[in-house]
């Protein structure tokens, strides 16, 4: 019997990519929260498993060659499932290619300018003091736009963002990208990321892994305690 997976998350776009993951590929888990508004990433036992204080991670005691292995990066996470199970991580060669470029455009690209338009629009400027930053919020607002177009043109052409099969690559896109309307955005000239969202959403792994402790997700813009967290400086 395979031994559970630790997984240390809390119910974000990045802790779902994980969640949904495990879920598609039928693995046993057990979940420890990391409540990252509370501060615990910066936990010295969690940074042991996850040096850069960010979750999700994974303890996996049936590691290579039997041994136990932990790994932080949600992306290092996908890829690693992904060849532990044999699953949705490219049948051929370059179907690989594909969806390991797809991951890292996700990771590189999408994650980060989502993040950043949540940030300005939503959570800067309910701040103390308050940092309503015109710039900011257009800069952020526009760059998801085009990477919202770029996927849209994609799956114009396939039914997945990697080709026209399922992969990790979809389950690292799908979380930041059902959070549209957050980062107000428009699908009305975007029929094809519509359609691929509605689809996904649809499969029951990734309303499983969506769904894990949704009722732990706050409302960052209205605790400061949670912001004072999230957005502390370096000490």
């Amino acid at each position: 019997m395979t031994a559970p997976i630790d997984l240390y998350f809390w119910p974000t776009p990045n802790g779902w990519k994980v969640s949904i993951a495990l879920e598609e590929c039928a693995l046993p888990y057990t979940t420890h929260l990391v409540n990252i508004g509370a501060g615990d990433q910066f936990k010295p036992e969690f940074l042991k498993i996850s040096p850069n204080n960010r979750m999700p991670a994974i303890v996996d005691p049936e590691g290579p060659d039997g041994a136990p292995i932990a790994i932080f990066e949600s992306g290092a996470i996908l890829q690693y499932l992904a060849r532990k199970t044999g699953q949705f991580g490219g049948a051929t060669e370059r179907d690989r290619i594909a969806v390991d470029q797809w991951l890292m455009w996700q990771m590189g690209g999408l994650g980060p300018m989502a993040g950043q338009a949540h940030h300005f629009l939503k959570y800067a400027p309910a701040m103390d003091p308050p940092n309503d930053l015109p710039y900011a919020k257009d800069r952020y607002r526009s760059e998801v736009a085009r990477l919202y177009g770029v996927m849209d043109r994609q799956l114009a052409q396939h039914a997945y963002i990697a080709g026209d099969a399922y992969s990790i690559a979809d389950m690292a896109c799908w979380g930041w990208a059902s959070l549209w309307e957050g980062q107000q955005q428009t699908l009305d000239d975007k029929p094809h990321l519509a359609r691929w969202l509605k689809e996904v959403g649809a499969r029951p792994a990734v309303q499983r892994g969506r769904a894990l402790h949704a009722d732990l997700r706050g409302d960052i813009a209205k605790d400061r305690g949670a912001q004072a967290q999230l957005f502390r400086k370096p000490s």
